[in-house]
């Protein structure tokens, strides 16, 4: 029988153990709500909701998705209901299920981010909390927090002072040096690292000669992006001691273990589940089928295997 459950956060004292290294990517899959009728979710390893804030938010201009053979530009802008109708509306139904739910978070301010944070701790149906640092940081003018260890630290710090709650910080691939940053957010107490957040890009529209999203730029998601999420899980898995999340263009089981293989001990599954609602079970199907033709009886025989 081949066990696949994962603890993603064996340094915390609650932990955060799934039953298996399949989860939704933030953005992809609502609040999980959305998708229950139309996927057997308690058979993921868990789901992450859309990002949220500490104000509900409208998003960005229309239009805000621009699809490609080889990916999609969004530009949604975190349009979300806040944390205050989070914690109302969503999380009762989360607690009634087994499938754990984790929670990603975003500011535009240190502050920000450690109030949605500390108003989500000991919420039923919360199991953890996902630090999207790649917001922009209004009080330095707009930088992203994700740009620099300091600053990626220092979020990272505010959220696990005012949480006991795993703490997950999601990275931007938007950056000069993913390994510097990684180890800095280690260090500041991030129970776990998702790599990557969308890789910046634009397209224009040739008939109305003008930017194809109302937002002009956004981020880019799906296959072609791969390599590169890949190429930083496998450089950040031999830099830092906590688990990692590979997300990023990941739409089959093959994909799912090169990430595995890379150092991830979990996958996200992101866009693949905006043309494919059960692109997460059929990713987990695979990789079970994979581990029993391969006589592979847990995770460990496989998480980090190609570094070997």
């Amino acid at each position: 029988m081949v066990d696949l459950s994962i603890q993603l956060a064996p340094a915390h004292k609650r932990g955060l153990l799934l039953a298996n290294p399949v989860m939704t990517a933030s953005g992809t899959f609502g609040y999980g709500i959305e998708y229950s009728e139309l996927v057997d979710i308690k058979k993921l390893g868990a789901i992450v909701c859309k990002g949220t804030t500490l104000k509900p938010r409208k998003g960005n201009p229309q239009p805000r998705l621009v699809e490609k053979a080889w990916g999609i530009l969004n530009s949604v802008g975190l349009e979300n209901v806040g944390v205050e109708a989070v914690i109302k509306d969503k999380a009762p139904i989360w607690a009634k299920w087994q499938v754990p739910v984790i929670v990603n978070i975003a500011g535009e301010t240190i502050d920000e981010y450690a109030e949605v944070a500390a108003r989500l701790d000991g919420v039923a149906g919360v199991s953890g909390i996902e630090v999207n640092i790649s917001c922009p940081n209004i009080a330095s003018g707009g930088m992203e927090f994700s740009t620099n260890p300091e600053s990626a630290a220092e979020v990272t710090a505010a959220v696990r002072a005012v949480s006991s709650l795993p703490v997950i910080v999601k990275l931007s691939p938007n950056v000069t040096d993913i390994g510097e940053i990684a180890l800095a957010v280690s260090k500041a107490g991030a129970d776990a690292i998702t790599l990557i957040n969308t890789v910046r890009g634009m397209a224009i529209d040739i008939n109305e000669s003008r930017p194809s999203l109302g937002n002009f730029v956004g981020g880019f998601s799906g296959p072609a992006i791969k390599p590169i999420a890949l190429y930083m899980v496998y450089k950040v898995a031999g830099i830092v001691d906590i688990p990692i999340i590979g997300c990023g263009g990941i739409s089959c089981a093959d994909d799912a273990l090169e990430f595995l293989m890379a150092g991830a001990s979990a996958v996200q599954v992101g866009t693949a589940n905006l043309t494919n609602p059960q692109a997460t079970l059929d990713v987990l199907e695979g990789i079970k089928q994979f581990m029993k033709r391969e006589n592979l009886k847990n995770m460990e025989t496989i998480v980090g295997k190609a570094r070997s």
